[in-house]
């Protein structure tokens, strides 16, 4: 069983429009609404590799109450722990035209420190009934302090299950201390925790901040890796067009998938790469387009890379 968490949740919404254009009302040609947040589109694509996942947070309100219903038929077990508070919302917006998605996310609830309590009692327990894996994944909701994820990966680490960090900004900083099994910034995200613009040296720099081994979403130039083992760089063959919302936990379910798997660095890099492009191309975040995956995987090119910083 892997574990995925997301602290903040959210409903997600995705309009298509013909073209988006500023002040200007517009015709809907497509909604589409998903159970959402970075963790849960996590455990989506794990289910639909065949592997168990569930998925753990919080959720609440009328907001919340659609988001777990439009989870149930989808495969992650349903772990989320009720709050008081109403879940958020997101809307991505595509614009037909261009292909360019426009994303609006409303803030998270705020959770009380009883509501943490009780998150952290789930944890323990999906933590002990047996995880392979857990990914802690997205911002943190009003509530929870800035070292709720550093709390989090100590607990993983303590109960000896592999621990993938998801986030950004502060909560990344105090986690990554705490010694996370790998850490997967994008290139903006790395250059704000460490101060440097250039990836591999970057990545290296987050390493002996704690993390065991980083890999970083490096836009159309695919996934760096820098690990123990050796440095990657996984590049898919060609651009592709359409909506990135969840492409990056796509690459994660990859990865986690690999961890648990026991594969090799640089096939779980060419998952990742294939399931993020993949995901790209479908309709709506937590999904990915099998075939395309499929035809992918073997044309992405991993290569080593000198592993000095």
């Amino acid at each position: 069983m892997i574990l995925t968490v997301t602290l903040n949740t959210a409903l997600d919404l995705t309009y298509r429009v013909p073209a988006l254009v500023p002040h200007r009302s517009h015709r809907v040609s497509e909604v589409r609404e998903r159970p959402g947040g970075k963790g849960i589109n996590v455990a989506r694509v794990l289910s639909s590799l065949g592997h168990e996942s569930v998925v753990t947070g919080f959720a609440g309100g009328p907001t919340g109450a659609v988001l777990r219903e439009l989870l149930a038929p989808l495969g992650p077990r349903d772990a989320l722990v009720p709050i008081a508070g109403t879940t958020r919302r997101t809307l991505a917006v595509v614009d037909d035209a261009s292909g360019d998605t426009t994303q609006l996310n409303e803030p998270g609830p705020t959770v009380t420190p009883e509501e943490w309590a009780a998150f952290l009692g789930t944890y323990g327990s999906l933590l002990r009934e047996g995880a392979e894996a857990v990914a802690l994944c997205g911002s943190l909701p009003p509530g929870v302090q800035v070292g709720g994820y550093a709390e989090l990966v100590r607990r993983a680490r303590a109960a000896a299950v592999p621990v993938l960090l998801d986030t950004s900004g502060e909560p990344l900083r105090r986690a990554i201390a705490a010694r996370p099994d790998l850490v997967k910034p994008n290139a903006e995200e790395l250059a704000q925790l460490t101060g440097s613009r250039e990836p591999v040296r970057a990545a290296h720099d987050a390493r002996r901040r704690g993390a065991h081994a980083v890999v970083a979403s490096l836009g159309p130039e695919g996934l760096l890796a820098v690990t123990a083992e050796g440095v990657w760089q996984a590049v898919p063959p060609e651009p592709v067009r359409g909506n990135p919302t969840g492409a990056g936990d796509s690459a994660v379910a990859g990865l986690l998938s690999g961890l648990v798997e026991r594969l090799p660095w640089p096939r779980r890099l060419a998952r990742a790469v294939a399931l993020s492009a993949a995901t790209v191309a479908a309709p709506a975040a937590g999904e990915y387009d099998r075939g395309l995956y499929e035809e992918l995987l073997p044309r992405i090119a991993v290569t080593e890379r000198p592993a000095a910083a």
